[in-house]
């Protein structure tokens, strides 16, 4: 009989386990985290921060070489335009009346051929 009231009296001891609900006050001065639930989590919460710390870098990342892919896409644009300019310039020095302009000026014997270097038959 003994036995059975010292049964009875551990049960009484025993306080039911009351659910603490998580208020403001508690979130905010980090009391939330020292709950049973987050120090069974701590490993995967741990690997979710690594993972969102290195989605945040990749994207940042991503973000830098598109800016200096554009930039580069400019300045390929602006190059190929000058060498356009450049090369209707040199088209216009090369031709050959303005060759023959320049030799006239310079007072020489030369003359513009009027035989074709060349005879098809």
């Amino acid at each position: 009989m003994e036995e059975k009231e010292k049964k009875i009296n551990k049960n009484e001891n025993k306080e039911p386990k009351k659910k603490k609900r998580a208020s403001l006050k508690s979130i905010l001065g980090g009391d939330i985290l020292a709950t049973d639930f987050f120090r069974r989590q701590t490993k995967l919460l741990v690997l979710i921060m690594v993972f969102i710390i290195f989605y945040i870098h990749n994207r940042y990342a991503s973000q830098q070489q598109q800016i200096e892919i554009d930039k580069l896409k400019k300045e390929l644009i602006d190059i190929k335009y000058d060498a356009l300019t450049r090369s209707s310039e040199l088209m216009e020095r090369s031709r050959q009346s303005r060759i023959e302009e320049y030799i006239s000026t310079k007072e020489s014997d030369l003359q513009t051929s009027t035989n074709p270097p060349y005879l098809i038959e």
